[in-house]
């Protein structure tokens, strides 16, 4: 599977990047390195997609399991080296999974599933040397 992304300056430090499925996502740089706060920073935007990708995995295996979810939020923070380049050296997603009459089992699954076998963006990053870790809370709704 081949995918395209285009990207084109847009003065200064900001960048807009064409997707080939035809989306746009603008890009900047901090003030102090001539950015204008137009868009995301670029590792931002690699967090996102990691955060992305593996809350769609979770979301797809859980309503599979015939999980009565109403929401899924991933919280992600990460630790990055202090020298250039500046890569990530530890992630840590923190899912918060509501839903009514939800199985932990079954959310430790999903999570574990996305983590080892399904998340590219988080495979990806871990045969990097990334170190991922994940958690969850599940908030029983009425």
């Amino acid at each position: 599977m081949t995918m395209t992304a285009n990207i084109s300056w847009d003065g200064g430090v900001s960048f807009k990047a064409h997707a080939g499925t035809g989306h746009t996502v603008m890009m900047d740089g901090p003030a102090e390195k001539g950015g204008q706060d137009k868009g995301s920073r670029p590792m931002e935007l690699m967090l996102m997609g990691l955060g992305g990708c593996t809350s769609f995995d979770v979301i797809s295996i859980l309503h599979k399991s015939r999980q009565d979810v109403v929401d899924c939020e991933a919280m992600i923070t990460a630790e990055r080296a202090d020298a250039i380049p500046a890569v990530f050296t530890k992630v840590h997603v923190h899912f918060v999974v509501s839903g009514r009459r939800l199985k932990e089992k079954v959310v430790a699954r999903a999570i574990r599933l996305s983590a080892e076998e399904y998340c590219s963006a988080s495979i990806m990053l871990e045969q990097a040397g990334v170190e991922i870790s994940h958690d969850f809370e599940i908030v029983e709704v009425a």
